[in-house]
């Protein structure tokens, strides 16, 4: 064999390699993520806990398996929570599942929120979601989400 045949074999072998890795990605469209619910959990001392609840939805013609979790979430423009979970599950095809994620939030977050809050009318918080699901694809499945977070039912649910 010489050398000229062995870099086409290695080259072959990556090009399998390749496809095969393409050929586990889920479909071509990102999951759909919505936040559904918070709820209160305990925490240390000046740390706020949460389990943010999430619903994801797979449009897609293949089944998502993940093995994990990470979120980050925004308020108002600004980091507030952040969270992971090792929680492991599918996304069925054209289906959906809901993960909890219990996240952190520092009371310095919390406090800059609430005096952003004090002068302010407005019942509902705009929050932008990013996150990964562990994985899927090459590694991860990232997703994005925004949306408005009603102050009432989160004070009511502790």
């Amino acid at each position: 064999m010489n050398s000229r045949s062995g870099w086409q074999a290695i080259g072959i072998t990556v090009l399998g390699l390749a496809l095969s890795a393409c050929a586990g990605i889920p479909g071509h469209e990102p999951v759909h993520v919505n936040v559904v619910g918070i709820d209160a959990l305990p925490g240390e001392a000046l740390e706020m806990r949460m389990a943010v609840r999430l619903r994801v939805q797979n449009p897609n013609e293949t089944i998502i398996d993940f093995d994990g979790v990470s979120i980050a979430l925004d308020v108002r423009g600004t980091p507030f929570a952040t969270g992971v979970s090792d929680q492991r599950g599918s996304v069925p095809r054209f289906g959906e599942t809901v993960i909890t994620v219990p996240v952190s939030v520092s009371a310095f977050a919390a406090v800059s929120q609430a005096l952003g809050l004090a002068g302010s009318e407005r019942p509902r918080l705009d929050y932008a979601l990013h996150g990964r699901l562990s994985g899927a694809g090459f590694g991860g499945m990232r997703f994005e989400s925004s949306g408005q977070i009603d102050l009432p039912a989160v004070v009511m649910s502790k």
